[in-house]
């Protein structure tokens, strides 16, 4: 089938059909107004859900219990709450992520293990349970909740990121949705993000699971931004079905369609957390085509995307090329330097191994941008993957 993915203008997790959200302020992080640090996703519909989480060794208990819950049935909802990460706190941390699933259970009418938990902010400090479930019981769910709840997992980052698309499936238009947070500590295998992400798409769990990995693979864990991960990154994604258009699983009509989808929104919100990365003024974009496979495809444009040298030729506006050549020659890829093809904002600057003639107050010019890509092209296969910086 084709690819036939729309992105919308505007919308929320709250788009797909049967999906409810709700924040409020809690206490947890300064105050100020308009603050919010405190959220509720929920299917309205029984759903399927799955999840990517963290690999840092030290991993925060709210990201345990999520995959406890996640593991044992069909989960409906997630509580969030910034500020504070509930890591490092030893077994309080545990009982307080129970304590929050149980919380959000009693106020949507749900059994317990139909709920995540998911925590973003301070590591080392206990959460404060007696403002989370104050709060949990002030969050009302509504249609129109999903940019509040965008808003209320934020910590460092300068705005919220949302991203809706749709696909048609049987006369039916099947809407997938998400939003993110991460500005800082962000780095391959997922970083010190937290996404959500919706679907009125009728999926099974294994198909869901399958496409959600491949979709981070190529996504989340190609962005970099400072060398860090944390102990809370987690993706999850629920569908439930409500679009009315039948079962898709692997191989099925509508598979390429939906894959294609959920790839277009980790992307775009991949691509929103490095540009809005702490302090940065630029993206970063990495585009290595022509590599023997994906593997060594991602490793060069990950390597390129991360390194410092890179990074402060951009910030300068310099096109000094050298530094994008060294970055990829110790990059986990084969290369060969007389096939090489660089090129910076579209422009061949090297072929073949060989410095192009270039006009540099152009590609100075270019540089200066919001924007700045470079294109690899190492002429020995076919993989392709692009990586993302700031």
């Amino acid at each position: 089938m084709t690819n036939t993915v729309k992105v919308l203008d505007s919308g929320s997790v709250t788009s797909p059909k049967g999906f409810v959200a709700g924040a409020t302020f809690a206490g947890l992080k300064t105050y100020a107004e308009d603050k919010l640090d405190l959220g509720i996703l929920f299917s309205q519909e029984p759903c399927v859900a799955a999840g990517v989480f963290t690999r840092n060794r030290l991993r925060s208990p709210s990201v345990i219990v999520s995959e406890e819950h996640l593991s044992k049935g069909r989960p409906r909802a997630v509580v969030v709450n910034s500020g504070i990460a509930n890591a490092c706190v030893g077994e309080q941390g545990y009982k307080d992520a129970k304590a929050m699933a149980e919380k959000t259970a009693i106020h949507l009418g749900l059994d317990v293990e139909e709920v995540l938990t998911c925590s973003t902010g301070v590591v080392g400090v206990e959460l404060p349970m007696s403002l989370i479930r104050n709060g949990i019981d002030r969050i009302e769910m509504t249609k129109d909740g999903g940019s509040l709840l965008a808003r209320a997992i934020l910590t460092t980052d300068p705005g919220p990121k949302e991203i809706t698309v749709s696909f048609e499936q049987e006369g039916s238009t099947i809407t997938v949705a998400g939003n993110a947070k991460g500005a800082g500590m962000i780095h391959p295998n997922m970083a010190t993000m937290l996404s959500f992400i919706t679907t009125d798409a009728n999926v099974t769990r294994d198909f869901l699971q399958q496409s959600l990995k491949e979709s981070v693979d190529g996504s989340f864990n190609m962005m970099t931004i400072d060398g860090d991960t944390s102990t809370n990154d987690t993706v999850l994604v629920f569908a439930n079905g409500a679009g009315g258009a039948s079962e898709i699983s692997d191989g099925s009509d509508a598979a390429s369609n939906f894959k294609a989808a959920l790839l277009t929104v980790c992307v775009e919100l991949a691509k929103s957390i490095a540009f809005q990365g702490e302090g940065a003024n630029k993206l970063i974009e990495v585009v290595v085509d022509g590599a023997r496979n994906l593997s060594e495809a991602r490793s060069a444009a990950r390597t390129i995307a991360g390194s410092s040298l890179v990074k402060t030729a951009v910030h300068g506006n310099d096109p000094n090329w050298g530094r994008i050549a060294v970055a990829l020659g110790r990059a986990d890829a084969e290369i060969v330097e007389e096939k090489i093809a660089l090129y910076i904002n579209d422009v061949c600057i090297m072929e073949e191994g060989r410095p192009i003639p270039f006009h540099r107050d152009s590609i100075v010019a270019l540089m200066a941008n919001p924007r700045v890509t470079f294109r690899i092209g190492l002429n020995l296969g076919n993989a392709e993957a692009t990586a993302w910086g700031c």
